[in-house]
Parts: structure tokens; C-alpha cells; sequence
């Protein structure tokens, strides 16, 4: 099913504190390595919904769980970023803290440190069908099947989607987290999901296919829209079981690639939902991305930044 234009977007996923330190070389082992360091807000979710509203799309909400540390500090750089922020409030966890290793050599590659914290307890119980009045679009964040609480919301969000005709999206999030989960778990628990956007690594995970366009035409026999984003060579479109689309990166100097991806959904979703085709929205996707890897951190800039 596609959403006509217009309509609400409605992220459900992660909240977390990004520490970004970002060092040029090999990493000193035993010994001090220089490094500049800087706190920043992110999350997969929250990164997606943020670059949704940097888009174009005017009405997007996110659902998260936070812990009391760090609530009003996320409520507000959301809001900021116009975004409208139902966030729960975790009084026995603190906010999830990622650890961004960020090389500043030519590729700017990153690893990650994850305490996933509060965004790992994100439960059914946090759900409200209320969440969905207006909404045309519903996008989960792949870190609620890398928990228990988050595996049992995922049908709950699911099921009051379909009952809805809002088409829902899937981002798988962490090659890591995917190989742990297992495929065979990963591809049941998003059975029915309209949208999968995986990265050419998760692609891979997912199908056992080295080459991605296989791995993206694979996947669209199972979800009828796939699109594989590959950082610096673009991304491909796939439905029924063909790619319909490969779609060119756009140049950039990057500084740091930490939430490229989430960019590249936020964009293409916002795309979706003003009227573009499935290329048009991969175009801007590759956009986006191509300006968060030229920026410190997942998000975008302020309005008028």
C-alpha cells in the first residue's frame, strides 16, 4: 500500500546520548590517543525523525523511552528540530549512551560503544493507538527487535497500522545486533512490513548474496518495497523481485558517517510522503546523506544552521 501525499510520520525507536570522538589514525592501544570529543544527541530513531522534519515533513512524531538524566535535554533538541517528542520517562534507567569512534582519515568510518539503556525497555505498555490519528507513514527503528520489550511492541505497532492502512517501514539498524538476533528471527518478526531499508552489510546478512542487487531484488520477494542504501555508491531500488532503480550517490567530503543511514531514511520517508516516486525519494535520501557525512554528528542542522 502507499500513503497518498500529505500525513503524519510516526517514528517509533531509540533515544540515546551520542559521545563522538573523533581521532585520526589508529587507535593507541594501552596509552592516550588525541581525540575531539563532543556530547550530541542521536539514536537511529531519533535521527530518522529529525531528518524526516528537515525534509519537509511537518508532521512528525517520535516514540521513545529516555531515563530522567537526560529527558528535558532530548525534549527539547527534538523540539528544535520540529519534532514533536512523546517521550517516556524511565525512572529505573538511565538514557542509552553510544560511543562514537569516528576515524577522521579520508573514509571517516566510525565503530560503536552501545549501552542502549532506557530505548531497550521501550514496551507495549508505552503504546497508544492515539499515536497513529493522522498518521500516513510508520517507521520502526530495527533496535526494538534487538530487545524482548521491544519485540513484543512491534506487533502491537504493527497490528494498529494495518488495522489503519498506514503502510509501515523497517530500517534493520545494526549488522551487529542483526547477526546476533539471527535472519530467519529478524525476516518473521517484520512479516508484513511495506518498506525495508537496509544498508548493503545488513542486505547481505539478510540474503547470503555478496552482490546487493541481488541481496535488494531477494529481499523485495518478501517486502514489497527494498531499498539498499550504500553509502558512497548510492543506493538500489527493488520491487517484485527486480531492481527498478540504482540510484547515484551525490559527492561529498566527509567528516563523519555516524547516522548517514538514518539521513538517508529520514529524507526518503519525507519524500515518500509529499508524492515522490520510490527513485525520486532514494535521490533525496542520497542527499541527505551526502550533507550528514559532511557534519559531526547524526543530526541535522537547526533551522537557519
Amino acid at each position: 500500500m502507499t500513503a497518498g501525499p500529505g500525513g503524519a510520520l510516526l517514528v517509533v525507536g531509540d533515544v540515546v546520548t551520542d559521545v563522538v570522538a573523533r581521532h585520526r589514525g589508529p587507535l593507541a592501544v594501552g596509552t592516550d590517543t588525541s581525540a575531539s570529543i563532543r556530547r550530541l544527541p542521536g539514536g537511529a530513531g531519533a535521527n530518522v525523525a529529525c531528518w524526516a522534519a528537515h525534509g519537509g515533513c511537518r508532521d512528525v512524531r517520535l516514540l521513545g523511552r529516555v531515563g530522567s538524566d537526560a529527558a528535558d535535554w532530548h525534549r527539547r533538541e527534538l523540539t528544535a528540530l520540529g519534532v514533536r517528542a512523546h517521550l517516556v520517562v524511565d525512572a529505573s534507567a538511565p538514557t542509552g549512551t553510544v560511543i562514537c569512534l569516528v576515524d577522521t582519515g579520508a573514509s571517516a568510518e566510525r565503530t560503536f560503544l552501545t549501552d542502549s539503556g532506557a530505548s531497550l525497555r521501550l514496551e507495549p505498555g508505552d503504546w497508544s493507538d492515539a499515536l497513529l490519528d493522522g498518521v500516513a507513514r510508520l517507521h520502526l527503528s530495527g533496535y526494538l527487535l534487538f530487545s524482548e520489550p521491544g519485540r513484543a511492541l512491534v506487533p502491537v505497532a504493527l497490528a494498529a497500522a494495518r488495522g489503519r492502512g498506514v503502510p509501515v517501514s523497517v530500517d534493520p539498524a545494526s549488522a551487529g545486533f542483526l547477526t546476533g538476533l539471527g535472519v530467519d528471527r529478524f525476516l518473521d518478526l517484520i512479516e508484513g512490513v511495506d518498506v525495508l531499508l537496509p544498508s548493503r552489510d545488513e542486505a547481505y546478512l539478510l540474503t547470503g548474496l555478496p552482490d546487493p542487487a541481488d541481496a535488494a531484488a531477494k529481499l523485495s520477494r518478501q517486502v514489497p518495497l527494498v531499498v539498499v542504501k550504500q553509502g558512497a555508491e548510492g543506493a538500489l531500488v527493488a520491487r517484485s523481485g527486480a531492481v527498478s532503480a540504482r540510484v547515484p550517490a551525490v559527492p561529498a567530503t566527509p567528516r563523519d558517517s555516524t547516522g548517514a543511514g538514518d539521513a538517508f531514511t529520514g529524507a526518503f520517508l519525507a519524500a515518500l510522503l509529499a508524492g515522490a516516486t520510490d527513485e525520486e525519494a532514494a535521490a533525496a535520501g542520497c542527499r541527505a546523506g551526502a550533507r550528514s557525512v559532511e557534519r559531526v554528528g547524526a543530526r541535522p542542522p537547526r533551522r537557519g544552521g
